[in-house]
């Protein structure tokens, strides 16, 4: 399948000057902007979404998400490839890690990085994809709620493409009253863990 950036980009720069005021518009008129330009994008390339940041000194930021389907990663990049020089504005393909300490909230559970702990559950078969069991207060396998937001969580400190193309299990568990003693870490040096295996995976 061919894709065509021209007619979202095109969309994009007409619409350049009241999508950089943005905020100063009344919730309304800044609903059907931005509802527009989904549907736009949508017409690129569905399942593909975007959040725009607040305007900085350096203006707003734009991140395209293909919210973690590895399907789209391509469109996705194209999309952004292909974005124009626009003052004021920066393109970024993925949602990007925000580091070892982050607080999500997902659903009715608030997920804090701090409170975590994880261990690698390591596969013969797969040892390019990483396995976790994923340990906090409360933490229930089979509620799905739970299990997605720690997801999203991980997704959150080591950003969606690293998450998408490295993480192909995950399990939660309660916390063990003492963590480290059964194999775990703690979930701040997550992401840490992470580039230490990405070196390994390409050393073999």
């Amino acid at each position: 399948m061919t894709y065509d950036t021209e007619p979202f980009w095109k969309w994009f720069d007409e619409n350049n000057e009241q999508l950089t005021m943005l905020s100063e518009y009344d919730e309304e008129t800044q609903n059907r902007l931005l509802n527009t330009m989904q549907q736009q994008l949508e017409n690129y390339c569905g399942g593909l979404t975007f959040e725009i940041s607040e305007p900085s000194a350096n203006g707003r930021r734009v991140v395209f998400t293909a919210e973690g389907d590895t399907e789209l990663f391509e469109p996705l990049l194209k999309l952004t490839d292909e974005a124009p020089d626009l003052d004021w504005w920066e393109f970024v393909p993925f949602k990007q890690p925000c580091g070892d300490d982050c607080k999500v909230r997902f659903d009715q559970y608030l997920f804090d990085t701090k409170k975590m702990y994880f261990m690698q559950l390591e596969s013969e078969e797969e040892p390019d994809i990483l396995g976790l069991r994923v340990a906090f207060d409360g933490a229930d396998n089979d509620n799905e709620d739970m299990l997605v937001g720690t997801y999203v969580t991980l997704e959150a400190m080591i950003g969606e493409f690293d998450c998408a193309t490295l993480v192909g299990y995950l399990e939660i568990c309660p916390k063990p009253e003492k963590p480290k003693d059964e194999g775990f870490l703690p979930l701040a040096e997550f992401p840490d863990f992470v580039e230490w295996f990405k070196q390994q995976r390409d050393k073999r």
